[in-house]
């Protein structure tokens, strides 16, 4: 039945495939941080019982801890299967795999081990905005501003394209966490001209008053360039190859001899450029929630880098593993989607699959 609709053969079939990324990604994301020796829920248990001198608490305290992180083995009421001295039965890795998966499907992230017990739901809730106002007008803003200039590079050619595809070219090289710092030490540091790192001022909350929005965006202006610009190289460089290429084709040419006019030409030739660069723009913005984590890091913002980087010192396994599950589950969207869009628009592809006419 599925060999007269190629097309949705094709969706299937890279669904499928996506399907088995994201649990190979998942069962990553699961094992890793716990392949180190550090206990984290002993620190805590720990530091609870610090100051009791009862044996009894002590043990009930210990208990509670081990059943909130699903690190003992619970009947279907919820209580603590003992073995026959009474003591927890401990689940292993496998169990605890299986009960995070379960977790995960249901929305529940789990309980942060340094922060407990504020649920990791809440703690991405309070970074994601930050990182998301942070990525999406940075992203949109430098694709727009880097293709119109490739293409104009492309078009004009001259002293502007000489000027234009070196800076471009430096601009996308430069690691992220280099152009951060060199931020950070010119105008932060060396000018003073704004903060070095932080989202706000420290001795404000964060609310909807116009002293906050103006505290926040003085602090924005580092971060958002020091992603914008690597954003605008990137995109100025591969608009510019592909008008180069598209002013170099057969079409091109043949329509010139036909006289066709010139604007009616690029629109074309524009057009045909395109595509990869809306495909690149829709990956951007799938991988937006975790494609400033670097630059959050440097400039101590409070996004989910920040959330990442103080879970990783803290060995704190059910925040790490709830980010790195977000950017992963939106990433994996953001590629199914390109891929099902760009076989469904570029006619090309259509072909290949036989299926142009379903």
């Amino acid at each position: 039945m599925l060999a007269n609709y190629p097309t949705l053969r094709h969706i299937l079939g890279r669904a499928g495939w996506y399907f088995v990324t994201f649990l190979v990604a998942v069962t990553i994301n699961f094992f890793l941080p716990r392949l180190g020796d550090a206990n984290p829920i002993d620190t805590i248990i720990a530091r609870a019982s610090a100051g009791s001198s009862d044996a009894v608490a002590q043990k009930k305290i210990a208990e509670s801890y081990l059943k909130e992180f699903r690190l003992i083995q619970l009947d279907d009421q919820g209580e603590i299967i003992r073995d026959a001295k009474g003591d927890p039965i401990k689940t292993g890795l496998a169990e605890q795999f299986v009960s995070y998966l379960v977790m995960s499907l249901k929305g529940d992230l789990g309980t942060s081990i340094l922060q407990y017990p504020k649920k990791v739901s809440e703690i991405i809730k309070d970074a994601l905005p930050w990182t998301l106002t942070l990525q999406l007008p940075t992203i949109i803003f430098g694709w727009l501003v880097g293709n119109l200039l490739g293409a104009l590079a492309a078009y004009k050619r001259g002293v502007f394209d000489r000027v234009l595809y070196p800076l471009a070219l430096l601009a996308s090289a430069v690691p992220a966490f280099c152009v951060g710092i060199l931020l950070v030490y010119v105008f932060g540091i060396r000018l003073e001209w704004f903060p070095a790192v932080g989202g706000y001022d420290d001795s404000m909350v964060p609310n909807l008053s116009w002293e906050f929005i103006s505290s926040a965006s003085y602090y924005y202006v580092l971060p958002f360039l020091s992603i914008f610009l690597i954003v605008l190289g990137g995109q100025a460089i591969g608009m510019r190859s592909m008008c180069i290429y598209e002013l170099g084709t057969d079409y091109v040419k043949y329509a010139k001899l036909l006289g066709i006019r010139e604007s009616k030409i690029l629109f074309y030739m524009f057009r045909n450029a395109m595509l990869p660069q809306l495909t690149g723009l829709a990956l951007a913005l799938g991988a937006m929630v975790g494609g400033a984590l670097i630059t959050e890091m440097i400039f101590s913002y409070p996004g989910l880098g920040m959330a990442v980087l103080t879970a990783i010192q803290g060995n704190d396994y059910s925040v790490i593993t709830g980010c790195t599950l977000l950017v992963t589950v939106t990433v994996l969207i953001a590629n199914f989607s390109v891929d099902i869009l760009v076989g469904l628009l570029d006619p090309r592809i259509r072909a290949a699959q036989g299926g142009g006419s379903k």
